[in-house]
């Protein structure tokens, strides 16, 4: 039987304060790197927006202050010890920040995640998609989730990229509750699924349904894993960040839907698979070949038609 094996790492964090330095954050991402190296892992997953605290949170009207948390370059001065780490260390590594760009001459903001080879070279960029919360404050409520207010949807779809040896892809936090994420890659090869996340289960008076809040993030991926026959590496920020608690659960599920490793803690933590790509070669000969058994043909609503309309 052949196997194309690699050691995924995921590189879950701790609170970001919101007044840590990028220099400070950055150092613990290089520690992690280290740690990974000495672990002998290749290529390492950090969560969403992983240079800063999750700003969405409030409701920030200073655009000098908004723009604080974004990145104007990728790497920058503050972010360039980890693009060098990695290069050092020979590891890959994916990871999650706020980006400002200027395209046609507009300003534009995304949730932004990128794919960073062994060399330290990006030779993959994604955008989130699927962004959840409101444009508008909420009344009544503590905390916010504004992310709405603060980026606009992704506008590269979801590209796929040849890397470790096999076919990679790429989502954000959000995007990992929607089937139609992990469909679209997987029409296109994809043999793992990159995910960071912030994640709290604290909505208290707006979900009813926080205490499963863990819950429905591993249904997710472990759905999104076996139905789509891939890995899937997902890596949280985890613990009380500004009063925001943060599930944390980075994972690595196979593409049997089982969960490979889980993180134990809410702190900063390294969790490592050996994840063979082959995996899930078995899948898509059988139940999920997709060549074979979908019937695109009776699947239009779901592109066609943006939310529910019902009968008469």
């Amino acid at each position: 039987m052949t196997h194309r094996n690699v050691i995924v790492g995921c590189a879950q964090m701790g609170p970001i304060a919101k007044a840590d330095t990028r220099a400070r954050v950055v150092k613990r991402q290089v520690e992690l790197l280290r740690e990974a190296k000495g672990r002998g892992v290749e290529f390492v997953v950090f969560p969403e927006l992983a240079f800063t605290t999750f700003f969405p949170r409030w409701l920030i009207e200073d655009q000098t202050e908004i723009d604080f948390y974004f990145e104007t370059e990728m790497p920058g001065p503050e972010t360039q010890p980890l693009f060098e780490a990695a290069a050092e260390l020979g590891i890959g590594f994916y990871i999650g920040y706020a980006e400002l760009a200027v395209e046609d001459g507009l300003r534009r903001h995304f949730n932004t995640s990128i794919i960073v080879d062994r060399t330290g070279a990006i030779v993959g960029k994604y955008r989130k998609i699927h962004l959840p919360g409101h444009a508008e404050p909420v009344p009544g409520r503590d905390a916010q989730h504004l992310e709405k207010r603060y980026f606009e949807p992704g506008n590269l779809g979801f590209p796929v990229w040849r890397t470790l040896g096999g076919i990679a892809g790429m989502c954000i936090c959000n995007d990992r509750r929607w089937p139609e994420t992990y469909r679209v890659m997987a029409l296109q090869g994809a043999e793992i699924v990159f995910v960071g996340y912030n994640t709290p289960d604290d909505h208290t008076g707006v979900f009813d349904f926080d205490q499963l809040t863990g819950f429905h993030h591993q249904l997710s991926l472990q759905a999104g894993a076996y139905q789509n026959a891939t890995w899937v590496a997902a890596a949280a920020k985890a613990g009380n960040e500004e009063g925001s608690n943060m599930i944390g659960l980075s994972m690595i599920v196979a593409p049997s839907g089982q969960i490979a490793t889980m993180a134990t803690t809410t702190g900063d933590e390294l969790i490592s698979a050996r994840c063979d790509l082959e995996m899930g070669a078995l899948y898509k000969r059988t139940i999920f070949d997709f060549a074979r058994h979908r019937e695109p043909a009776h699947y239009g609503l779901i592109v066609e038609r943006k939310g529910p309309i019902l009968p008469e």
